[in-house]
């Protein structure tokens, strides 16, 4: 009887759990604000050319800049974390270690944009 069942019939209820567009969507947003946010980080680095710690220090005392700065940390750290998400539930087919690995990149990227987050915020502060 099985036989006779219409593919789609079958096929129902095996699919996708629903939330690969907000992932796609997230993967977009993050990466546009990327091209943003590197597009700043060039031309930040230029005109820190041959500046010494000082002068860096009082460029990202800007509010502007250190929360640039923050962003692209943080962002990039979030746009990685996607990336290597998908390629986890892509090609890790154990159960127990697929979900080791998301949780140990999931904590790695929020442990890094924090870091990151931090150092800019004490050198932006002077403390």
């Amino acid at each position: 009887m099985n036989e006779l069942r219409n593919p789609l019939e079958r096929a129902h209820n095996h699919g996708s759990a629903h939330d690969g567009v907000g992932h796609w969507w997230a993967q977009r947003f993050s990466a546009i604000l990327l091209v943003v946010l590197t597009a700043w980080l060039i031309w930040a680095l230029a005109t820190l050319v041959g500046a010494d710690h000082a002068a860096a220090a009082a460029f990202l005392a800007h509010p502007f800049h250190a929360v640039m700065a923050i962003l692209f940390v943080v962002v990039g750290f979030y746009h990685g974390q996607l990336g290597l998400q998908v390629v986890i539930e892509d090609y890790v087919h154990q159960r127990a270690l697929e979900v080791f690995l998301l949780v140990a990149i999931k904590a790695l990227a929020l442990f890094g944009g924090l870091l990151g987050a931090l150092a800019i915020l004490k050198l932006a502060l002077g403390v």
